[in-house]
């Protein structure tokens, strides 16, 4: 079939605003871009430059705590105006928030295709910031807004099976993938690392201190207080590891302030971000609200071994001692013992173990690319948008995953 798809995106993050949805969501348009004609609807900023004739901004609202962040507010009459003119073939929902929310109403409405990402735990996130009462509300309604599309994106088989058996329905799986020209053991910067285990001007050996690295928004969410702590437990212990916290959020001030030990350097992006990953030793990420955790993949490429909670891409893709420490037992003790396990196991010769590990995870790394990716959605979304054609998109092949 020749003809070519018409995708409205709307999301209520993205670029130049950091986060694991805004970036994912970026990389996969850049992808699709030679197949589809796409418009980007989008909560608009004071600092974004004009924009792009197929680029709709919309009314937002700061969100306190995120001072880069903003929600978008419904749009119902801005989308329906917009969409009679020039109707798109489908509408993609990545963000579930009160904009994502008038699209999918006025989608329906005008009866256009839709889709969605399931990209956060929102339902999760409450009790971190005790509103534990607000979790029911929470989870019916993404069961609601999820269950009014006519497919649901998740990116692990693991969280498919969750949701399904949350009653949510229309599920297809589609992994997320790395820019392995981005993220690589080539970016290593062995004058960063230095920096890093500089002591009061005496620099200590980088072959006998391993740095460890957590890649995050400091949230309540991300739970990086337990690797703080683990941390803290092994300094006392007599370990002379270095921890680099890389990223920012509205509980950055308080963390560095109770945990001097440990280095903060602020948000970090492009080639910077890949340097940071690419001199450190060990990954270590204790979220446990993730849908999926990008960094995780970008450790990966960057031959980190990955200590973590089972969760998300960690047990989509990782093995316990294989790839690192991944940890089936949720508590903070386990986190804390398998870091000891860690430190104890760079004292093998050569630091093999960690070596060894790090050659298998990026074996792993180097089949997650975004180019897989962009083919299975451009499948899923011709599919949706033209269901009584029997045609593919413009591109030469196409692995078609079975909806779950």
């Amino acid at each position: 079939m020749d003809r070519r798809l018409r995708l409205a995106v709307v999301t209520e993050t993205f670029p130049p605003e950091v986060n694991g949805v805004s970036l994912s969501l970026a990389k996969l348009l850049e992808g699709i871009g030679p197949f589809c004609d796409w418009q980007l609807v989008r909560v608009n900023r004071h600092d974004l430059e004009a924009p792009m004739p197929d680029e709709l901004r919309m009314a937002g609202f700061p969100i306190p705590g995120y001072a880069r962040l903003r929600g978008g507010f419904p749009a119902w009459i801005g989308l329906r105006r917009a969409w009679i003119k020039q109707r798109p073939d489908l509408v993609h929902i990545a963000t579930e928030g009160p904009l994502g929310l008038s699209a999918l109403q006025t989608a329906r409405s005008l009866q256009i295709p839709v889709c969605s990402d399931f990209r956060t735990h929102f339902e999760q996130y409450v009790d971190h910031y005790k509103l534990a009462w607000l979790e029911p509300l929470a989870s019916a309604y993404l069961r609601y807004f999820h269950n009014h599309c006519q497919l649901n994106f998740v990116p692990t088989e693991m969280l498919s099976k969750q949701l399904k058996a949350q009653g949510f329905e229309r599920l297809a799986v589609v992994p997320r993938g790395v820019d392995l020209a981005r993220f690589g053991p080539q970016h290593r910067d062995e004058g960063l690392r230095a920096a890093w285990l500089g002591n009061g001007g005496r620099r200590l050996d980088p072959n006998k201190v391993p740095v460890l690295i957590c890649v995050s928004r400091m949230a309540a969410e991300k739970n990086l207080e337990v690797l703080l702590q683990a941390y803290r437990a092994a300094k006392q212990s007599g370990s002379p590891a270095r921890l680099v916290m890389v990223g920012d959020g509205p509980m950055r001030a308080g963390l560095e302030r109770d945990y001097p030990e440990a280095l903060f350097v602020g948000m970090k992006t492009g080639l910077d971000l890949s340097r940071h990953y690419a001199s450190a030793d060990l990954f270590c990420f204790p979220s446990q609200s993730e849908t999926f955790g990008n960094v995780i993949l970008e450790a990966m490429a960057s031959a980190l071994p990955v200590l973590a909670y089972r969760h998300g891409a960690s047990a989509a893709l990782l093995q316990d001692q294989e790839h690192g420490w991944i940890l089936r037992d949720f508590s903070p003790s386990a986190f804390h013992d398998a870091l000891k396990t860690a430190l104890d196991a760079w004292a093998t010769p050569g630091h093999s173990t960690w070596q060894a590990m790090g050659e298998k995870i990026l074996a792993i790394a180097k089949t997650q690319s975004w180019d897989s990716v962009v083919e299975l959605m451009l499948s899923h979304w011709y599919a949706l948008a033209f269901p009584t054609v029997k045609a593919k998109a413009p591109h030469e092949s196409f692995a078609h995953s079975q909806q779950l």
